[in-house]
């Protein structure tokens, strides 16, 4: 099933085109990685699909079976993130907002729903401490538990690695595959790590202020660009 439709969708900033030509589609089960140097284009098409800026040409659909509140999303880090003055528990919570409709408290099941991810994303036994006393990695942990109570079907991760050790790192790549792999959530990950990227992904989309390429990894990795970037055409 076709989760997003995206056809000759260009954004522009002050007249001038800075993501231009971009089409593809993203199915049910996808694991997308947006691949590309600083610059090029791929926050820009995220909040794209996010519907935080609208194309000026072309246009991007999202699938009716899935809200706006059903898109769990974990943007860039910020500073405000890592220092954001609440509990593990009650960050996970917060995911759960839009679950509350006309409710003004978090009821049983959404409470069921944090434990759950919680326990996901093993940060059950952190629950309770303070997330701006946690490593980068384990506050990672906890804005995808968030981003999951959210959503059952698709996350948009924008740098989840950015700034992390390697070994958070490979954890937090490992802990995105099992997502996608086990649980049927369809993943759209932004990544300047090519060579991480094509390790777990169904397919890439490389961007420098224009498509380069899109199709599956393994197309890419037979591709020229890919030879170039990474130097091979293997993800060993």
């Amino acid at each position: 099933m076709c989760l997003i439709s995206c056809k000759n969708a260009e954004f522009q900033y002050n007249g001038k085109a800075v993501l231009k030509d971009v089409s593809f589609e993203f199915n049910s089960g996808d694991y997308l990685c947006i691949v590309g140097e600083n610059g090029s284009g791929k926050t820009t098409l995220i909040n794209g699909i996010l519907g935080l800026i609208k194309p000026q040409k072309g246009e991007i659909k999202i699938s009716k079976d899935i809200s706006a509140g059903e898109i769990g999303y974990i943007p860039q880090r910020s500073e405000i993130q890592k220092n954001f003055p609440a509990s593990v528990y009650e960050v996970v919570l917060s995911g759960c907002a839009s679950r509350l409709k006309i409710f003004p408290f978090y009821r049983k099941s959404e409470k069921s729903i944090a434990e759950r991810n919680m326990e996901l994303l093993e940060i059950s036994n952190i629950k309770n401490k303070c997330y701006n006393n946690l490593s980068g990695g384990q506050q990672q942990r906890v804005l995808l538990a968030r981003a999951l109570c959210a959503t059952k079907k698709l996350l948009l991760l924008d740098e989840p690695v950015a700034g992390l050790d390697p070994l958070a790192t490979a954890s937090l790549y490992s802990v995105i595959k099992k997502i996608n792999k086990e649980h049927n959530v369809s993943i759209i990950m932004v990544s300047h790590d090519i060579k991480s990227a094509v390790k777990d992904s169904s397919h890439i989309l490389h961007l420098n202020n224009k498509p380069l390429f899109y199709g599956t990894t393994d197309d890419y990795l037979k591709s020229d660009i890919a030879k170039f970037m990474i130097g091979g055409n293997d993800n060993d």
